[in-house]
């Protein structure tokens, strides 16, 4: 179970102000690319989990991982998730034709195959996805990650904190925020939900 505390931040100046403050303690920058799979008649987000491919820095990495079952209230999600390397040039030729998702060597898309009944026969289709540009700063013991994230209908802003302790995170980053005047409010939906939205409302 990943548990992580989920600020929005107000807008650009908020996103700049933030990480110019948290600038010293920056640990690195990734890309991110993000994209999405299910199939044609929607077996995994009917059943509140999603399939994704995450490549970082221009193909250096790839991840495949299986969320299931997110909440978010308060500005703390929880959510199920199984995440492994995958070969970058095998993840690109899984979008370029997601049906290979069902044939490649993997313990995630044994587990959608197992647990869902999606393989090689029922057949995967790409959703799309989204750009995020993520920076990684360690402050106060606490890993914080800034996000910039650039969907086809706009750019979002968020601060993410994974930990045992949301409650503890959410209040030292509230006191911070607050006290810096850099206008937040607690994130409402996963950067999926806003994905397949459409909207950042």
């Amino acid at each position: 179970m990943e548990v992580e505390v989920k600020l929005r931040l107000q807008d650009a100046a908020a996103h700049r102000q933030l990480t110019t403050m948290l600038s010293p303690f920056l640990s690195k920058s990734l890309h991110q690319q993000n994209l999405f799979f299910d199939t044609s008649t929607n077996t995994l987000s009917s059943q509140l989990s999603v399939l994704r491919l995450r490549f970082l820095n221009n193909d250096a990495r790839c991840n495949v991982s299986l969320k299931s079952k997110p909440t978010l209230i308060d500005g703390v999600k929880r959510v199920e998730e199984d995440e492994e390397e995958l070969d970058p040039c095998i993840g690109r030729a899984c979008v370029e034709n997601p049906v290979r998702l069902g044939k490649i060597e993997s313990r995630i898309l044994k587990r959608v195959k197992e647990e869902f009944g999606v393989g090689e026969e029922m057949g995967f289709v790409c959703l799309g996805g989204f750009e995020n540009k993520r920076e990684v700063f360690d402050w106060k013991k606490l890993k914080l990650e800034v996000d910039e994230t650039k969907y086809e209908f706009g750019i979002c802003y968020e601060v993410e904190c994974e930990s045992e302790d949301p409650d503890g995170v959410k209040k030292l980053l509230e006191e911070f925020l607050k006290e810096n005047g850099i206008g937040y409010s607690y994130s409402k939906m996963t950067k999926f939900a806003v994905f397949r939205s459409g909207k950042l409302a």
